[in-house]
C-alpha cells in the first residue's frame, strides 16, 4: 500500500472520532435555554394566578386603597397582555418589553404589601398570610429562574463563540444567533427599596 494512501487511512481514522465530538452540544444548549427560559414564565404565570386571590383578600379590608389595588390589577392585565411566543428569547426588544412589565408587576406588588403593613388584621388573617407566603416563595422562584436561565444562556453563548463550537456553528447552526441574557429593566434596581411607615 503506498504511503500516501496508509496516511490518509490514519489521518482519516484519528479526526473521524473527533468529528462528531461536540456536534450536539449547540443544540442541546439552545434546547437548555429553551426550557430555563419556560421555567421563568412558569414562575411569572405561577405569580400572576396568586395575585386576584390576594387583592380580593386585601379589598375586604382595605377598600379605600383602591389606587395600590388598582395598579396591580392593572400591572397585572399588563403582563397577561404581553405573548410570551417561542421567538420572544430571540427578539432582545421584545425580552426587555417583556421583562419590564414583570418588573411593573413586581413594583406593584411591593407597594401592595406596604399597604398591608397598616392593617394589622389583615396581616393577622390566615388566608392573606397563605398567599402573602405564596406569593414570597414565588419571588425566590422567580430569582431563581432568571439565575439558571442566565446560566444556560452563558454556556450557550460561551459555546458558539469558542472552538470547537464555533465551527460546528458556521458550519451547521448558524441560523442560531447569541442568546440576550436578562438584565433588570427597572432604573434603579441596583439599590434596595426605601420603605416608610
Amino acid at each position: 500500500m503506498p504511503y500516501y494512501i496508509m496516511r490518509a487511512l490514519i489521518l482519516a481514522t484519528l479526526i473521524l472520532p473527533l468529528a462528531g465530538c461536540g456536534i450536539n452540544t449547540i443544540p442541546t444548549l439552545d434546547e437548555q435555554v429553551k426550557s430555563t427560559w419556560s421555567q421563568v414564565e412558569n414562575q411569572y404565570q405561577r405569580r400572576a394566578d396568586l395575585i386576584p386571590n390576594l387583592v380580593e383578600t386585601v379589598k375586604g379590608y382595605a377598600s379605600h386603597e383602591q389606587d395600590t389595588l388598582t395598579a396591580v390589577t392593572e400591572a397585572r392585565a399588563k403582563v397577561g397582555g404581553l405573548q410570551a411566543t417561542p421567538d420572544l428569547l430571540n427578539n432582545p426588544q421584545a425580552l426587555q418589553q417583556y421583562e419590564q412589565a414583570q418588573a411593573q408587576l413586581g413594583s406593584a406588588l411591593q407597594r401592595l404589601m406596604v399597604v398591608v403593613e397598616r392593617y394589622p388584621d389583615l396581616k393577622a388573617n390566615q388566608n392573606f398570610l397563605a398567599l402573602q407566603s405564596q406569593l414570597e416563595g414565588t419571588e425566590n422562584r422567580i430569582s431563581v429562574a432568571r439565575r439558571d436561565y442566565i446560566a444556560a444562556v452563558q454556556g450557550y453563548n460561551t459555546e458558539i463563540r469558542t472552538f470547537p463550537g464555533r465551527i460546528w456553528h458556521s458550519v451547521l447552526y448558524s441560523d442560531l444567533a447569541i442568546r440576550e441574557t436578562y438584565e433588570a429593566t427597572t432604573s434603579g434596581a441596583e439599590q434596595a427599596p426605601q420603605v416608610q411607615f
